[in-house]
Formats: structure tokens, sequence, C-alpha cells
């Protein structure tokens, strides 16, 4: 019998204006950007639902339609595919409507990654829940958000993933602070930064966009003042909850991440991104992969 309750919804913010991809981003959602011919949302709550969580709620803000349309059925398309006997596409466009049951909340005005999460209280409840951020995805074959939640389930309190970096990157991520545990790849988080000059950095392992929350973070979230560039940081309710006893639901792990990260957030990276998926698809490589290999043999 678990010790501690079972983690079942999964939270995916996914209100930012995503102003790195304008103009693209002016009617498109940044979290629709596809992946080759699959949007970035889709890898992320295929994740989740991986991890046995089919229990979704979007955090969305203006101009996000596109979410909820791509998540939901679809009839004339469909119609339109099955005269045509196209049951391949048929089936793809399928997938993401039965791939959880998905809900909606509205996070009025972007103040910061805590007051997103916080926009998901009434939804949650009293329960730990995931934290997915939409730009943000772990290769498929790296099971990391199902490790996060049996550390979850095994010691209570909140789980957050790490990576470690070159120093100079560290000032773009929130920086913890960790002790070893008897359990290789956990440790325990003692302190967070967020965006620390290099100098200041308590390690040089990141935060990434995975989180297994204790709902005493709603409490927390309630009571944490804007912090850096003027939002209610969600690192900030992390720290908080690290120095909590634990049975107010504090205590703070971390997973230490040696796997595959993909952040869609930046252009360059998007691509990146978007190149390696195109090769790893025997579909698309046959093509794809020759003419990748000319081009680069030919520029100077």
């Amino acid at each position: 019998m678990a010790r501690f309750p079972a983690v079942r919804k999964a939270v995916i913010p996914a209100a930012g204006l995503g102003t790195r991809f304008l103009p693209a981003t002016k009617a498109i959602p940044k979290e629709m950007l596809p992946v080759v011919d699959k949007p970035a949302i889709q890898y992320v709550v295929e994740e989740a639902v991986a991890a046995g969580l089919r229990d979704i709620l979007l955090v969305t803000g203006r101009a996000k339609g596109a979410l909820e349309d791509h998540f939901d059925r679809d009839p004339e398309l469909e119609q339109a595919l099955k005269a045509k006997g196209d049951d391949e596409r048929l089936a793809r466009i399928l997938e993401p409507t039965e791939l959880a049951t998905v809900h909606y909340t509205r996070q009025g005005i972007p103040r910061g990654l805590g007051h997103a999460v916080h926009c998901a209280a009434d939804h949650v409840g009293n329960e730990p829940f995931a934290v997915l951020l939409g730009d943000d995805f772990i290769h498929p074959g790296d099971p990391l958000l199902r490790r996060m939640i049996e550390v979850r389930d095994q010691l209570g309190g909140s789980v957050v993933a790490l990576m470690q970096v070159d120093s100079d990157q560290v000032s773009q991520y929130g920086s913890p602070a960790i002790e070893p545990t008897d359990t290789e790849g956990v440790v325990t988080v003692t302190d967070l930064v967020e965006k620390p000059a290099p100098a200041d950095a308590p390690s040089n392992w990141i935060i990434i966009g995975r989180y297994v929350c204790d709902p005493a973070v709603f409490r927390v979230l309630e009571d944490t003042p804007p912090g850096r560039g003027n939002e209610i940081q969600l690192t900030d309710a992390l720290k908080t909850l690290a120095q909590m006893p634990p049975g107010d639901g504090g205590g703070l792990r971390g997973v230490q991440f040696r796997g595959r990260r993909f952040d869609t957030g930046n252009p360059v990276d998007y691509l990146r991104t978007v190149v390696q998926f195109a090769l790893e698809r025997r579909d698309v490589a046959a093509e794809f992969l020759p003419w990748l290999r000319k081009y680069l043999e030919d520029q100077p």
C-alpha cells in the first residue's frame, strides 16, 4: 500500500506569448509549432500519459484556441478522410483526441509560472500533481516523469528534474543546492536560486521543466510575493517547500536526469529538435538524411 496519495493529474502551463517566434506566433500558439508533423504540445501530453497521467489540465491564455481544437474532434475533416479512404491520416488526427481527458483553464494575466500553476488549484484539489512545461519535452525513450512519480510515491514532498550544465548556462535557469541521498540519482534539494550569476550558483545543476508537486504548493504560492521579473516564481515556492517539515507537505528532492531533453522555446533549439526527430523517423529520414548530408558537404 502506497504511503502517499497517488499522482493522477498533470498540469501543463501554455499561456506564454511566444515572442521569440514572432511573427509565426502572432496567430498560432508557440506550443502548436510542429516537430516534423506533430505539434510540440502533443509530445508533452503523450509524455504525461506514458507516465500514467490521463487527467490533463492545460493552463492557456488569449489566442490559444488552437490548443483546444487540436485535442478535440473535427467531424468534417474526419468525414473527408473517411470518404477518401485515407485511414492512415484519419488515425493520426484521432490520436490526440483519444490520448487523455484534457481540461482547460485560463491564466487571465500572465504573472509568472507560479501564478500559472496556482490557476490549477481548483482542478487539482488536495492531490499531488505533475507540472510539465509546454515548450519543453523529454524524449519518449527516457521515462523521467515516471521516475519522478516513483520518488514522490516513496518519499512524499515535491520532486524536481535536474540536469547538469556548463557554468555559463546556469544563469538561464533555477539552480539548486543539493545533498546526496542513499538512492543513486536522487538528491535532497536544500535551497534554490532563480537565474543566478554563475559565481553565485549553488551548483552546476539546473531545474528543467518537469515537477511533481505536493498540494501544499498552492498554499505556499498564495503567500509568495512577486520575485524576479516582478512575476510569481514557482522556484520561490519550491524553495519554501524545501525548508518546510514533511508533515506540512514540505521536502524537496531532485531526480538527476542524463537523458534527452528538447527545448522548443527558442528558435535554434527548436530547429535542432525538428532535425533530430526527423532523422529518427524512418519514413522521413530516408529522403531527408541524404539531402542533409549533401547540403552540409556543399557548405563552404
